[in-house]
């Protein structure tokens, strides 16, 4: 799909970790506009994390293969303020309160802080040694959720958060792509209320991108990637 400005551009990528018999991707392509809210859904193990890890510079790759924000994903060192990866875990289990995490954070415009607080539901008290899996996230997310981010790239980061929480995080991130035409691409296997959500939709199959374009309400998503996961796994038994 031709995108005429993407805040997201990979272009023939390929890209396979030392030591692996496969590589992960083969010549995939993908521009994803700004503002969108894109989903990128696929079965375990397709390359979901890895696509986003690369968009989020956090691998090697040659300057020409993926840009984010008009820049080389993994060469130029300032997207570091414009872009976030939530994902993987969050050990931070220190004896330390929240309100002395953030106090250690300068430079954070206080109103935004406030709001991602809000969203999240996160009190500054919330001693981190004791607080939950999900608390921990919450805290996760809004260390960078409290910086105007221009592309957000979310990694399962809800699967701990109770139906309210993810339900007030993701219209916070409707309200940011709206108002400040924030990216956000979002790996998740949860489908429950999240087509309405979505501008875009892209499904990855072993080794590359198998669709992608803007959402189609007139198709049910959970029956549309239940059939393509299928069909994948189908293939890679050799099943007719």
């Amino acid at each position: 799909m031709v995108v005429a400005t993407p805040a997201i551009d990979v272009r023939n990528l390929s890209f396979r970790y030392p030591g692996a018999r496969a590589p992960v991707f083969a010549d995939l392509s993908l521009a994803i506009p700004s503002a969108a809210r894109c989903l990128l859904l696929g079965a375990n193990g397709v390359g979901k994390s890895t696509l986003l890890r690369l968009i989020g510079g956090r691998h090697l790759i040659a300057p020409a293969t993926i840009h984010v924000l008009g820049r080389p994903a993994f060469q130029d060192t300032s997207l570091a303020g414009d872009v976030a990866f939530l994902g993987g875990p969050f050990p931070f289990s220190a004896d330390i309160s929240v309100a002395e995490v953030l106090a250690a954070r300068p430079g954070i415009d206080p109103r935004r802080r406030a709001r991602v607080l809000d969203v999240l539901e996160i009190d500054p008290e919330w001693r981190m040694h004791r607080v939950s899996d999900g608390q921990r996230r919450r805290v996760q997310i809004l260390l960078d959720l409290e910086r105007s981010l221009k592309v957000i790239l979310l990694d399962e980061v809800t699967a701990d958060l109770d139906v309210l929480s993810r339900a007030d995080l993701l219209r916070f991130l409707r309200e940011e792509s709206e108002e400040r035409g924030v990216t956000t691409v979002y790996a998740t296997h949860v489908l429950d209320g999240i087509a309405d959500w979505a501008t875009h939709l892209a499904f990855l199959s072993p080794g590359r991108l198998r669709y992608f374009a803007p959402m189609d309400p007139s198709v049910p998503l959970r029956e549309r990637c239940e059939r393509w996961m299928r069909e994948d796994r189908a293939a890679g038994a050799g099943l007719p």
